[in-house]
């Protein structure tokens, strides 16, 4: 089953498990579309499902694709919110202030520790930007010489459509190309397969995507965050957002008011990222 398939089918099973949340006929039953951030599908299928627990007749449903897709799709009308883990482009505020008169509506949710993995043979633990844009841009070819062994790095990088590609080149690269070599991988999933299957590869994705058999680096010495706290001291945290085209209403202002809210930020805890704020 492919990652696309993956998806809409999550799209599909979201709207059948608010279908048994509650009594509503299927007239009355409210749809909310969410298109997006890859980085963030875990987080959106959990938010979903809790928010539609409580929340009997209301149906959301949630694909990926990537950032790029889901501005395409507020923009044409397909989806009511974007998931984004990256800024708007000026060509794309560009084209929704053309259409809407806005210039998009900036909703924050989480926060995540952006994080690089290694295959857990990889004696290499902790790496500075410097090292890290060395790597992605080409420079650095072997692990020898960054303290490891005597392999060719493999470099597993994903899509331009994807918000985190942008991200980790804009932070980490200065805006500079990834090397010509790079691996790209379709989904953050996908980047974490590659990293456990291969011990001279590196890759970054999500703090939500770590699995047993990856190990997450330091950077400059500080190791992904478990704590909002302890998010301002790590290098590549940002903030995951919902985008709308115009100021929402309705069953998108619910939406985004309860996943800001206690119970959404409770959830964004529990799938490994990190809350807005510190919790008492």
């Amino acid at each position: 089953m492919t990652e696309r398939t993956k998806r809409a089918g999550w799209a599909v099973l979201l709207a059948l498990l608010s279908a048994g949340c509650g009594s509503a006929p299927v007239a009355e039953r409210q749809t909310l579309s969410i298109k997006g951030s890859d980085t963030m599908l875990i987080l959106n299928q959990r938010l979903a499902e809790e928010f539609m627990r409580g929340h009997p007749g209301i149906a959301v449903t949630v694909e990926g694709g990537g950032t790029s897709t889901g501005v395409e799709a507020i923009i044409g009308g397909d989806a009511a919110i974007c998931a984004a883990s990256r800024p708007l482009a000026p060509a794309e505020v560009q084209r929704i202030h053309d259409r809407y008169g806005t210039l998009g509506v900036r909703h924050l949710v989480a926060q995540d520790s952006l994080s690089v993995w290694v295959h857990p043979d990889n004696p290499v633990r902790n790496l500075t930007l410097g090292q890290l844009g060395r790597i992605f841009d080409g420079s650095v070819t072997r692990w020898s010489e960054l303290g490891g062994d005597d392999r060719e790095i493999t470099v597993v990088v994903r899509p331009p459509s994807s918000g985190t590609f942008r991200f980790f080149r804009d932070r980490v690269l200065r805006g500079a190309p990834y090397t010509g070599r790079a691996v790209t991988a379709g989904s953050t999933a996908e980047v974490v397969r590659r990293v456990a299957d291969d011990p001279s590869a590196i890759g970054y994705g999500g703090a939500a995507y770590v699995r047993d058999d990856v190990r997450a680096c330091a950077i400059d010495g500080v190791p992904p965050p478990t704590e909002a706290a302890d998010g301002a001291r790590y290098p590549l945290t940002r903030h995951l957002v919902y985008y709308t085209a115009v100021p929402p209403e309705g069953l998108a202002r619910e939406w985004i008011d309860w996943c800001q809210g206690s119970s959404g930020q409770s959830v964004v805890a529990e799938t490994g990222y990190l809350p807005l704020w510190t919790r008492p």
